[in-house]
């Protein structure tokens, strides 16, 4: 690659450092000028660790330690979900001095992002979000609060082609954004993407094109090609955005941000409550009553507004399912939006190895690879920990392929990916590779997520704008399936739903 120094981001666009805090960082795969497009979107935001008891990231040394809820307590504001939606609302909230309590059914924090620090890996561990972006002022703030850098992951991209691997230097994406484009997809009634894949012959895509074209989709968006709505790809990718950008992760993982988010929490005026199971939201104009069970104690909070950050998947659920929030009155006016959207699918499996053993092979020939991609197979893309320098691989698996294994056991699931991985080096033997230790989280089996990341279904391009309005200025709804510029599915367009819900509350209370 060009270039050989590391490029750090620390906080403000396009500012460069040289500190790495003790990380051995490669230099060679930080200077290129424009990335090659992941097939991932593990911006998206309990663990199993194959292995290794899970490490909770809770509210410990933040002073919101846990506290009895009283059995009629109120608040200005209850905030359901402390990931990166509710704890960015409830943070902006407390500074405009609102009282906010924060309701939690996990032992920990985060939701979806959920970084661990295994003592035998050289690099965080991150089971959930992992990458930022492009260059998103509110995650680069909050980096910078807890002085942090970002590292970006600029690097070489090879892929499995007639049966070996080979550097991807194409334009294959510039040319299916020009066939949307040439297609006037926005100005057609909306299709799925995969009957936009089969025409597009006529657009001048290749066999080789429409499959990356399917590839991306399930891979960057978690979803199905035969589902997702072309209008809501075609926006995503009309002006490039984030798929464009540079690509980072931020230096000692994403757990720096929660740290960043609770740190403005004030214990005098907000309270986190973790392993706290809400039932019921009862609501009327300019009332709301949470209920639930907090330590198998029953438990009512009174609020005048509330801010809900359930995933998509936890909302979807019918009234009398395991799990679900019971709403009183019904959300009806939400209805069709939740029908419009679907909880993607995604399986990550980080591999930990004895050593890279990538960069022994062909004479060094991978070094500098950041991407291995083998399409086709059902883990068809992995990843390193470039540019830090430790033996990890990411497997990757979104959309449908993700889908179908999912009520696999964690073993399965693990084989799975080393038989793809297998692929891509050309049937290199299991014991080559000297694995040491694999981690997993299947969200699509977590009961407070029930699904990776949000996207758009056929003809429901307003969907999360419908998702995200308020309800009679009392209940606000937040989170990455409500993100209506072009970040859905990833921490940033959490952050800026949670912000986005707390400017509307304040807002409704400077009103009342």
């Amino acid at each position: 690659m060009p270039g050989s120094s590391m490029r750090t981001c620390t906080a403000r666009p396009r500012t460069t450092s040289p500190a790495v805090e003790g990380w051995a960082v490669s230099t060679a795969l930080c200077a290129a000028a424009k990335p090659m497009r992941h097939f991932t979107r593990c911006g998206f935001v309990g663990a199993a660790c194959v292995w290794r008891r899970p490490v909770s990231y809770s509210s410990a040394g933040m002073g919101l330690a846990n506290q009895r809820i009283m059995a009629n307590d109120s608040c200005d504001v209850v905030v359901i979900g402390a990931g990166v939606a509710g704890l960015a609302a409830a943070g902006e909230l407390v500074k405009a001095g609102r009282s906010v309590l924060i309701l939690e059914a996990r032992d920990r924090i985060g939701g979806r992002l959920w970084t661990r620090q295994e003592p035998d890996a050289a690099a965080p561990i991150e089971l959930g979000a992992e990458f930022v972006h492009g260059y998103v002022t509110e995650t680069f703030d909050l980096l910078h609060q807890v002085g942090k850098a970002a590292l970006d992951t600029a690097g070489a991209h090879w892929s499995v082609r007639d049966g070996r691997l080979q550097q991807r230097t194409d334009d294959v994406f510039e040319r299916i954004q020009k066939a949307l484009e040439d297609a006037n997809v926005l100005g057609e009634p909306d299709v799925s993407f995969e009957e936009f894949v089969k025409r597009s012959d006529r657009y001048g895509l290749s066999q080789e094109a429409q499959t990356f074209a399917r590839a991306f989709v399930e891979g960057f968006d978690a979803a199905d090609p035969a589902r997702a709505s072309t209008h809501s790809i075609a926006e995503e990718w009309r002006s490039g955005g984030m798929l464009d950008a540079p690509q980072f992760r931020p230096l000692g993982g994403y757990s720096s941000v929660l740290t960043a988010l609770a740190s403005v929490l004030d214990r005098n005026n907000t309270r986190l409550q973790l392993q706290t199971l809400v039932r019921t939201v009862r609501w009327a104009r300019g009332h709301v009553e949470v209920g639930g069970v907090f330590l198998d104690q029953p438990f009512v909070i009174k609020a005048s507004k509330a801010i809900l950050t359930l995933p998509l998947g936890v909302l979807q659920l019918p009234p009398q399912a395991h799990g679900a929030v019971r709403f009183t009155p019904a959300l009806d006016q939400k209805s069709a939006a939740l029908a419009g959207l679907v909880s993607g699918s995604v399986l990550k499996v980080i591999l930990r190895f004895r050593g890279p053993f990538w960069e022994q092979l062909q004479g060094g020939r991978y070094r500098d690879a950041v991407f291995f991609h083998s399409p086709g197979q059902t883990f068809p893309t992995f990843w390193t920990a470039r540019p830090v320098q430790a033996p990890l691989l990411n497997a990757w698996a979104g959309g449908p392929k993700a889908a179908r294994l999912s009520d696999a056991s964690d073993s399965d699931i693990t084989r799975q990916a080393l038989h793809s991985l297998e692929s891509v080096f050309g049937g290199l033997p299991p014991g080559d590779l000297q694995l040491e230790a694999a981690y997993l989280h299947n969200w699509q089996r977590d009961p407070f997520a029930r699904g990776a990341y949000s996207y758009v279904a056929v003809g429901n391009i307003e969907a999360r704008r419908t998702l995200g309005a308020p309800l009679e200025e009392t209940l606000f709804f937040a989170g990455e399936a409500t993100a209506t510029d072009g970040e859905a599915g990833t921490v940033a367009g959490a952050l800026q739903s949670g912000m986005r819900a707390a400017r509307e509350v304040r807002a409704s209370l400077a009103r009342a």
